[in-house]
C-alpha cells in the first residue's frame, strides 16, 4: 500500500476572470439598442460574428478618426451588381478612404449604375443557355444585360478617342477622365463620379481582366482596322502613384472587401519598399505598413488562398504594425452584403453623433 504521506494532491486556484483582466461579456438587451451605434456596441460585448463585427467597428472609427491616417479602400467581388455601390460612395464623400483599389469588374458594373441602366434579378427557372441567347449576364443570383454593356463601351469609347497617342495611360488615369466626364454629364451618383468630385484616386491592377480591359482593346482593334495608332497602357504608372500616395503618409489603414487581386495589390508595397532599401544602400525609405486593418471576407485561411490570409501573415510579410508597435485589425468573416452596411451605418452615427455634440461646435 502506498505510504499517505506520499500522495501530493495539486490544489487549483480558481480565478474570477477579473483579476486576469478578462473582457466580460454581455447578454445582447434589444431593449437597449436603439440605433446601428447600440447595436454594434452591444455586439462586441458578445460572441462569434457579432463580436467580430462590433470590434471592427471599433477599429474602423479609430481608422476614420485619425487625422493622420490615410485609408486606402480595397474592393472586389460583383459589389455593385449586388447594389453597394453607394456605399462605396458614402465611404469617399465621407472622408473615410483617400484611395481605392477594385477590380474591373466592381468598378466597371458601378459605371452601368451611374449611367442609369439596371441590375435585374435572376429568375432560376431560366436556364443559362437561355440567358445567354437573351443577352442576359448571370452574377450569382442577378442579371447584367449585354445591353448595359455595350452601352458602357460606347460612353468608355468616347474617353478613349480624346485621348493622343503620344501618351502613356493608367487605370487611375482612366477612371479619373471617366469621372469627370459623368460629373459634367450630370451623372454624379457612382463610384467614379464620386472619386473624382473628391479627387480620390481609384486603380484597377488587373485592368485587362475586366469589361474595362476589353473596352481598351475594343478600341485599338478599331484603331488597327482604320490605319490610326494606338492607345499606350503602362500598368506601373499605377504603381508608382500609389506608391507616392503611401510614402506620403504618416499612418496607413486598409479597408478590404473581399480579397483577389485589390486586396494583395494594395499590400505589396511593404514588401517592395522593404527589397528597396536592402538593395539600394545608403538610401533610407520609411517602411510602408498599415496600422489599422478592417476585412469583411468570408474567405477561411484553411484553404490556403490569398482571400484567406489574416493580418497576422501579412505582419510576417511586412505588411502591417504588430499589435506591439501600435497595430490595431479586426477580421468578420462574413458575407460583406450583410455585414458591410451594419457596420458603415453604425460608424457613420457615431461620427454625426460628435458633429452634433456641443464640444465639437
Amino acid at each position: 500500500m502506498e505510504n499517505p504521506q506520499r500522495i501530493v494532491r495539486a490544489v487549483k486556484e480558481f480565478g474570477d476572470g477579473f483579476q486576469d483582466k478578462l473582457d466580460p461579456l454581455t447578454p445582447l438587451d434589444l431593449d437597449a439598442v436603439h440605433s446601428f451605434d447600440d447595436l454594434l456596441g452591444a455586439m462586441s460585448k458578445t460572441a462569434f460574428g457579432g463580436r467580430s463585427l462590433g470590434e471592427a467597428a471599433d477599429v474602423f472609427e479609430a481608422m476614420v478618426r485619425d487625422p493622420d491616417c490615410q485609408v486606402v479602400g480595397t474592393f472586389s467581388g460583383a459589389m455593385t451588381v449586388a447594389k453597394m455601390g453607394l456605399v462605396i460612395c458614402k465611404m469617399i464623400s465621407s472622408g473615410m478612404i483617400q484611395a481605392v483599389v477594385s477590380t474591373g469588374a466592381l468598378i466597371c458594373h458601378g459605371l452601368v449604375e451611374t449611367m442609369g441602366k439596371t441590375h435585374f434579378k435572376h429568375q432560376p427557372c431560366m436556364k443559362d443557355s437561355e440567358l445567354y441567347r437573351s443577352g442576359y449576364n448571370r452574377v450569382y443570383d442577378s442579371i447584367e444585360l449585354e445591353k448595359n454593356l455595350d452601352y458602357t463601351e460606347l460612353t468608355m469609347r468616347e474617353i478613349f478617342a480624346s485621348y493622343t497617342n503620344d501618351v502613356s495611360l493608367s487605370s487611375h488615369r482612366i477612371c479619373r477622365d471617366i469621372g469627370e466626364h459623368l460629373n459634367r454629364q450630370g451623372q454624379h451618383r457612382g463610384i467614379l463620379a464620386t472619386a473624382a468630385a473628391h479627387h480620390v484616386p481609384v486603380f484597377i491592377p488587373a485592368f485587362t481582366d475586366s469589361e474595362m480591359g476589353i473596352c481598351f482593346q475594343l478600341f485599338n482593334d478599331r484603331c488597327v482596322k482604320e490605319g490610326r495608332p494606338t492607345l499606350r497602357f503602362d500598368p506601373f504608372l499605377d504603381f508608382c502613384a500609389y506608391n507616392r500616395f503611401l510614402l506620403g503618409a504618416k499612418r496607413l489603414g486598409i479597408f478590404t472587401i473581399g480579397g483577389g487581386v485589390p486586396r494583395n495589390w494594395a499590400q505589396q508595397m511593404g514588401p517592395y519598399v522593404d527589397t528597396l532599401q536592402r538593395q539600394e544602400r545608403g538610401v533610407c525609405y520609411e517602411p510602408v505598413r498599415f496600422r489599422y486593418g478592417v476585412r469583411i471576407c468570408p474567405e477561411p485561411v484553411h484553404w490556403g488562398g490569398l482571400s484567406g490570409c489574416t493580418y497576422s501573415e501579412g505582419v510576417s510579410w511586412g505588411k502591417f504594425l504588430p499589435p506591439e508597435e501600435g497595430g490595431r485589425f479586426a477580421e468578420v468573416f462574413c458575407d460583406a452584403t450583410i455585414a458591410w452596411p451594419l457596420l458603415m451605418k453604425g460608424v457613420l452615427e457615431r461620427l454625426k453623433k460628435d458633429k452634433q455634440s456641443p464640444q465639437s461646435r
